[in-house]
C-alpha cells in the first residue's frame, strides 16, 4: 500500500513540473481533445537517398514498403523495379540487390519483367506476391524469384470487365489466400484462394454518401440521375497483416463529419468475415488529428495512406496530408503523435509509405525519394516497455514503467490510465479508483468501483450485520419498554 501512495505522489509531482520536459515536434491529446506536447518518442536515425543506397539509377517515384526479417524491399515503381536492402545490427542500411526481372521458363510465353509495379508482400513461407500493376497482374514467386503463379482479373459477373485490371496493394495470409485492392473497384478487397482462383469481395465499405447528393439524385429526373455518379462503397488507400493474421485496413474516402460518428473509421482491423473489429476504448478515436486548420492550402482531416502493426500490438498509421505519424495501442488510445510537412529531416513532402523492423519506423517519401530511418528515444521506449509488460501480466513492473513516463511527462495521460490498470491487477482497487478519477476514465473507474464496493462489504460485514441488528433491534426493545411502562402506568 506504502508503494501504491509513493507512485500516487510521484504521478502528481510529475503533472506539476512535466512542462520542463516537453520538447521537439511530438504530442498527444488529451480527455478534452486538447493537444499537448510531449518529449519525443521517436528520433531521425538516418535520411537515405539512391547515393547513400549505393544505387545506380536513383529512384522514381517509388511507391511502397515491406519488411522480412531483416531485409527492407522499396518498390521502385518509376523504375519498374524492385531494390532489397539490408538492415544490419548497427542500424545502417546497405543494398543487397536490386530485382527487375524474375526466372520462368524459356517456352513459357510469360512476361518476366515488371510494369510499374506498386506493392510487395512476402508471406511466412517467403513466397513474393508483387502487384505488377501496368502489367495487369499479382505474380506470386517463390524466394528464389522463380515464377509460381499469376492473380489476374477475375472472371466474374460482379467484377466490370471494362476496366483495366490495376492491381495496386496485395496481402497474402498464412492459408495462402491472397487480398488484392485495385483502382476502380470499389467493393474492397479481391480475395484469391490458394489455387488463385477469384472467391469474391472482402471487407467492402458501407456506402458513403453526402446527404445533399442524395436529396438532389432523389428529385432529380431520370436523364440528370444517369449523369450522375452512383453511390459506391469507399476505397482503401493500403492494408498491412498482424501477426494474429488480421488484415489491418486504412482509407481516405469519407465525409469529415462521419468521423464524429465512426462511421467513417479510417483505419480498420478485418476479421475473416472482413467485419472491422478494431477495439476503440479511448475517449478520443482513432483518427489522427482532433484539432487541425486549414494553413498552407492543406484542408480538412488526417488522410491515412499507409499502416504498420508491430508485435507488441501497437499500430501506426502515417497522413499524407501533413506529413505525421499516430501510434495506438490495442485498446486504442493515442499513444504519440510526431512528423510534419517539409524538407528538413523527420519530416516529408510525400509519404507514401510505412514499414517497421523490432521498433524501428522506415517512411517511404515518393518526391523526395528517400527513406527515413527512426528509432526510439529512452521515453519512447519506457512507454513500450510498459506496455509489453502489463500485456505480460507483469502489473508491478508495468507500474514502475509507467511512473517513469510521468518522470518525463505528468501530461501523458495514458500512464496514469496504464498505472490505475496495474494497481486494479494487483487488487488495489481503491488506488485504481484514484488513477482513473484523475484522467476522467469513467469505464475504468466504474469497473474498479464495483470490485472495491464488493470488497468493502466482505471485509465490513460483519460490522454491517451488527449495525443492522442494532438498528433493528435497539428500536424493537425501546418500543416494548415504552409499552410495558405504558402498561405499568394503567393499573
Amino acid at each position: 500500500m506504502k508503494k501504491s501512495k509513493l507512485l500516487f505522489i510521484t504521478a502528481v509531482l510529475a503533472l506539476l513540473c512535466s512542462e520542463l520536459f516537453a520538447k521537439g515536434d511530438t504530442y498527444i491529446y488529451d480527455y478534452w481533445g486538447q493537444m499537448e506536447k510531449s518529449p519525443d518518442v521517436y528520433r531521425v536515425s538516418s535520411v537515405l537517398y539512391a547515393d547513400d543506397l549505393s544505387l545506380e539509377i536513383g529512384m522514381k517515384k517509388p511507391d511502397s514498403l515491406f519488411a522480412y526479417g531483416n531485409n527492407i524491399y522499396i518498390v521502385d515503381t518509376g523504375n519498374s523495379r524492385i531494390i532489397e536492402l539490408i538492415y544490419n545490427y548497427n542500424k545502417t542500411v546497405s543494398l543487397s540487390r536490386v530485382i527487375d526481372h524474375f526466372n520462368t521458363d524459356n517456352d513459357s510465353g510469360i512476361i518476366n519483367t515488371f510494369n510499374e509495379p506498386h506493392d510487395l508482400f512476402i508471406n511466412e513461407e517467403g513466397y513474393f506476391f508483387i502487384a505488377d500493376t501496368m502489367n495487369n497482374r499479382v505474380v506470386k514467386l517463390d524466394s528464389e524469384l522463380n515464377y509460381v503463379a499469376t492473380f489476374s482479373a477475375p472472371d466474374d459477373p460482379n467484377y466490370d470487365k471494362e476496366k483495366s485490371f490495376l492491381p495496386l496493394k496485395v496481402v497474402a495470409d498464412s492459408k495462402g489466400r491472397t487480398y488484392i485492392l485495385a483502382q476502380n473497384v470499389n467493393k474492397g478487397f479481391l480475395k484469391y484462394e490458394y489455387d488463385g482462383s477469384f472467391s469474391g469481395f472482402y471487407g467492402a465499405s458501407e456506402v458513403v454518401y453526402n446527404l445533399t447528393d442524395y436529396l438532389w439524385k432523389k428529385f432529380s429526373t431520370r436523364a440528370q440521375r444517369e449523369q450522375m455518379e452512383s453511390f459506391v462503397p469507399t476505397e482503401y488507400s493500403n492494408a498491412c497483416m498482424d501477426k494474429e493474421g488480421f488484415i489491418f485496413a486504412v482509407t481516405h474516402t469519407f465525409d469529415p463529419w462521419d468521423l464524429l460518428s465512426d462511421k467513417a473509421k479510417p483505419v480498420r482491423r478485418l476479421n475473416a468475415l472482413g467485419d472491422d473489429i478494431l477495439v476503440k476504448n479511448s475517449e478520443n478515436l482513432p483518427v489522427g488529428d482532433l484539432e487541425y486548420n486549414n494553413a498552407a492550402g492543406i484542408k480538412g482531416p488526417s488522410q491515412f495512406m499507409d499502416v504498420t502493426v508491430l508485435d507488441n500490438e501497437v499500430y501506426i498509421v502515417i497522413d499524407s496530408a501533413r506529413g505525421r505519424l499516430f501510434g495506438y495501442n490495442n485498446q486504442g488510445y493515442l499513444l504519440f503523435a510526431f512528423g510534419g510537412r517539409g524538407n528538413i529531416d523527420g519530416y516529408f513532402r510525400s509519404p507514401s509509405s510505412l514499414e517497421h523492423i523490432g521498433k524501428d519506423l522506415f517512411v517511404l517519401d515518393d518526391m523526395n525519394a528517400s527513406l527515413t530511418i527512426f528509432t526510439p528515444t529512452e521515453y519512447g521506449s519506457l512507454i513500450y516497455e510498459a506496455t509489453e509488460l502489463y500485456a505480460e501480466g507483469k502489473y508491478n513492473e508495468s507500474a514502475d514503467a509507467w511512473s517513469k513516463v510521468l518522470v518525463q511527462n505528468g501530461n501523458y495521460d495514458l500512464a496514469y490510465i496504464g498505472l490505475g490498470k496495474a494497481s486494479f491487477r494487483q487488487s488495489n482497487y481503491k488506488q485504481a479508483m484514484d488513477y482513473f478519477r484523475l484522467k476522467r476514465d469513467k469505464r475504468d473507474y466504474s469497473k474498479a468501483f464495483q470490485y472495491y464496493r464488493k470488497e468493502w462489504i466482505e471485509r465490513n460485514i460483519g460490522k454491517v450485520v451488527i449495525i443492522l441488528l442494532i438498528l433493528i433491534i435497539v428500536p424493537f426493545i425501546i418500543r416494548k419498554i415504552k409499552a410495558f411502562k405504558k402498561e405499568l402506568m394503567s393499573l
